[in-house]
């Protein structure tokens, strides 16, 4: 664990460069320009969707890795761009995505950000990568807008160029805490050994205080392997140790929480009964399926997401473009959270592009729109997003994280269903987490 960063930094050393270095960089081209009778055509750094060209994005996310992946999200980001080009494109000019696999691997990720910045892109849209303190420099760097990043590190919630269109782990957590604590006796919380899975414990814990209700036991496990029987059996002892209440087991490792499952389906026969609960993106349908629908560990769950169930009508928009321009390719499933994250960081996009009518869509006029306070909504599927400077949660670290809001969800005779109506704001909560 040496050398690890704990948890985030309230610390922000790069909000004011990027508009002087983004300005620099285009004065300085314009005078290039000018020295050459012939001139140059383009400016570098705003050849993504300068003129009559197209506008030129990318999205990345791990892919055929042993860890957490996420295909539906390049699959389905070059499945819109199909489908905004088929329909017109945006305001008359073509989207182009461009596609990266970052591997789970800080030295690929910051290629896959090397590679935006050389392909001059105006943004990076729809992604994720555990790797933000790697790939938010170079991106900051060129003055290129990162929009609707996954929310798995805190660094997403801190780049002055990040524009998260969910509340990331810090919200799930914090809103699963909060519910944990009015229904269960002590809590197990089995996360990643890693920089992204240090940062889990304190969120949950702020939720459970919030209600009044002790720490978690944290309890750390690897992240890519293929049975966790010990983990499973020390979590089932610390959740059923006190027989006043019934103990909730929380498994938080991505991908592979069905492994967990496995595991913990075998080894939870010679324990008393305890309740299990998570959030969206370590669990969704596919999951619930694969692992006994309503005879399963999952039934009775509480997770908490960022958006409505998939199979409430404002999701009907994006499950169109699926049907459209990506039926049959079963990376993408409707239900995943980070295909859905991809939607709503295109809606984003697309809406941010439009506001600039006629104008240049290059990186600094994406950026600066949304810095202008544009204001988007999202169908319903999000409260209206609108970033500012340092938003209500900058004290404790997070000053971008301009959505507060989660869906509580539960697991009923196997399908995963909306347990309360509306969205719940855990604003609070999160300004009384103890990062510590």
């Amino acid at each position: 664990m040496t050398g690890r960063r704990r948890i985030r930094s309230t610390f922000l050393p790069t909000f004011t460069n990027r508009p002087v270095r983004a300005s620099a960089r285009t004065a300085a081209a314009l005078v290039a320009c000018a020295s050459l009778a012939a001139g140059c055509g383009v400016i570098p750094g705003a050849t993504g969707g300068s003129g009559d060209g197209p506008i030129t994005v990318m999205t990345w996310a791990p892919e055929n890795t042993k860890a957490t992946n996420k295909p539906g999200m390049p699959a389905f980001a070059r499945a819109y761009a199909r489908w905004i080009n088929a329909h017109g494109g945006i305001n008359g000019r073509e989207l182009k995505v461009l596609t990266c696999n970052d591997r789970n691997d800080s030295v690929v990720a910051a290629k896959c950000a090397e590679r935006a910045v050389d392909e001059n892109v105006v943004a990076v849209v729809g992604s994720y990568s555990q790797y933000g303190d790697t790939f938010l420099p170079s991106l900051e760097g060129a003055g290129i807008p990162y929009i609707g990043g996954y929310g798995v590190t805190s660094a997403e919630f801190t780049s002055p160029l990040s524009y998260p269109v969910n509340g990331g782990q810090p919200t799930l957590l914090a809103g699963l805490g909060k519910e944990l604590a009015r229904r269960c006796g002590p809590v197990a919380l089995v996360r990643p050994d890693s920089i992204a899975g240090d940062e889990l414990p304190p969120l949950l814990n702020s939720g459970l205080k919030a209600g009044g209700h002790r720490a978690a036991a944290d309890q750390l496990a690897e992240e890519d392997a293929t049975e966790y029987g010990q983990q499973s059996l020390r979590a089932l002892g610390y959740a059923t140790n006190d027989p006043t209440g019934t103990g909730c087991v929380v498994p938080a490792l991505g991908d592979r929480t069905t492994t967990f499952m496995d595991s913990f389906r075998r080894a939870r026969q010679d324990y008393a009964d305890v309740r299990t609960a998570t959030v969206l993106g370590s669990v969704d349908q596919t999951v619930i399926n694969a692992n006994g629908g309503a005879s399963g560990p999952y039934e009775g769950s509480y997770i908490t997401g960022w958006y409505p169930v998939a199979s409430d009508p404002r999701w009907d928009a994006m499950k169109k473009v699926i049907s459209e321009q990506a039926f049959g390719d079963n990376r993408i499933d409707p239900a995943d959270a980070g295909v859905q994250t991809t939607w709503i960081a295109y809606t984003v996009f697309k809406k941010v592009v439009e506001s600039l009518g006629d104008g240049e869509v290059t990186s600094d006029t994406v950026a600066e729109a949304l810095d202008r306070g544009l204001k988007v909504s999202t169908g319903g599927l999000t409260p209206t997003l609108q970033w500012k400077f340092r938003d209500v949660l900058a004290p404790v670290g997070f000053p971008r994280l301009a959505n507060r809001k989660v869906t509580l969800q539960v697991v009923r005779d196997g399908r995963l269903v909306a347990a309360r109506k509306g969205f719940i704001d855990v604003t609070k909560t999160l300004q009384n987490a103890d990062p510590n």
